[in-house]
């Protein structure tokens, strides 16, 4: 009997600190060169395995092998943060020093624990929804925000930033894992929204309320105005405002923002130059009944929302960051509370649209309701 897909997928998986430790304790394979060469040997055959995993299936969605595959960088990711953090040793040292230095960074270390936990254990329960006919869309939809957002910041972080001039080959190993989600999120969204069974008079009802007689939505409109407002703020904070508010900003509550490892300066113009129009177009949604796009583009946006708010948070406080750019300990809590709720408010808005979607569904053509054809 064989075991479920994704047991072997999470037993495929754990062979990724092993392959470290070997390379880490054989010299020939600690040049740069070697290193990607062998990186990029050693994720093609766990490609073939995969197919070998699977090869009994009928018909495999083709997601399956991008899951699957970054399953089994998820442990090489959770594997380097445990190292440097001074959980484990001898696995991660070669490679930092001859492969991605800016691994090493405090970012890249919250990056890894995300990716060694959440990420992982969200490919487990796809793949376990995907064999068992069950649908894994909006999780997907979770991780592609997520993992886009990630790749947009670390690419031009690391080109920007100090380690900018320390590039070796093995960073370019981060192509291929830097198309794949865009890949996945084109074929997710072409996909149908999956939409529960409302009756048309529940949605006429729904949509027939002001945003002054839905609390929660204007509630949740006012936070998003609130993360707009940040979120301008900032940006204009990294691109040297010489006001003198910025300046306090940058110097007494978050100095990591000019850490020169240039992430969090990317994340800022992300936020400003992206996230800054979804959460116009949101409010939008939460004022203009029918706006069904909402159920997809809420989750998207969480997922990227909460993973680079992770990060940010985590690295402003983690001792890998030089003293001088840590948030100092007596604006810790203003400081904290501003970034989760940056994260949290995209969450809440997710949560939502996805518990009560009648609002943002079709209109009902007139005429067509369950009551007005009855009077008919």
């Amino acid at each position: 009997m064989r075991p479920p897909v994704e047991v072997s997928v999470f037993l495929l998986s754990l062979l990724a600190p092993g392959v470290l430790y070997t390379m880490n304790n054989i010299p020939a394979f600690q040049e740069p060169l070697p290193i990607l060469g062998l990186g990029m040997v050693i994720l093609g055959s766990v490609l073939l395995l995969l197919l070998l995993a699977v090869r009994h299936k009928t018909k495999v969605d083709p997601l399956f092998y991008v899951f699957a595959e970054f399953s089994f960088t998820c442990m090489v990711g959770l594997t380097n943060a445990l190292e440097q953090d001074g959980f484990i040793s001898g696995f991660m040292s070669f490679y930092i020093k001859k492969g991605e230095p800016h691994l090493s960074t405090a970012y890249a270390v919250m990056m890894s624990y995300w990716e060694g936990v959440v990420h992982f254990i969200l490919f487990l329960t796809i793949i376990h929804r995907m064999f068992t006919g069950k649908s894994y869309r909006n999780l997907g939809l979770l991780w592609v925000g997520s993992s886009i957002a990630h790749q947009i910041v670390l690419i031009p972080g690391v080109v920007i930033g100090k380690y900018g001039s320390n590039i070796r080959p093995a960073f370019w190993r981060n192509i291929p894992f830097f198309l794949a989600p865009f890949w996945a999120a084109s074929l997710l969204f072409s996909r149908p929204t999956e939409m529960p069974v409302i009756t048309a008079d529940k949605v006429a009802a729904e949509q027939k309320k002001s945003l002054l007689s839905r609390p929660v939505d204007l509630l949740l409109s006012l936070l998003l105005l609130g993360c707009m407002a940040f979120s301008v703020f900032r940006g204009f904070v990294v691109l040297d405002c010489p006001l003198d508010f910025c300046f306090t900003y940058i110097y007494q509550y978050e100095p990591y923002l000019k850490d020169p490892v240039g992430f969090p300066r990317v994340m800022m113009l992300v936020y400003l130059f992206y996230a800054l129009p979804l959460l116009i177009l949101f409010i939008y949604g939460l004022t203009t009944p029918g706006c069904s796009w909402m159920l997809d583009w809420t989750l998207f946006f969480a997922g990227a929302m909460v993973q680079t708010q992770w990060c940010h948070i985590g690295a402003s406080l983690h001792s890998r960051t030089p003293f001088t750019y840590r948030v100092p300990a007596d604006k810790r809590w203003p400081v904290i509370a501003l970034n989760v709720l940056l994260a949290a408010a995209p969450a809440l808005l997710a949560l939502r649209c996805h518990n009560n979607p009648a609002y943002f569904m079709k209109p009902v053509p007139k005429g067509q309701t369950n009551d007005q054809k009855k009077k008919d």
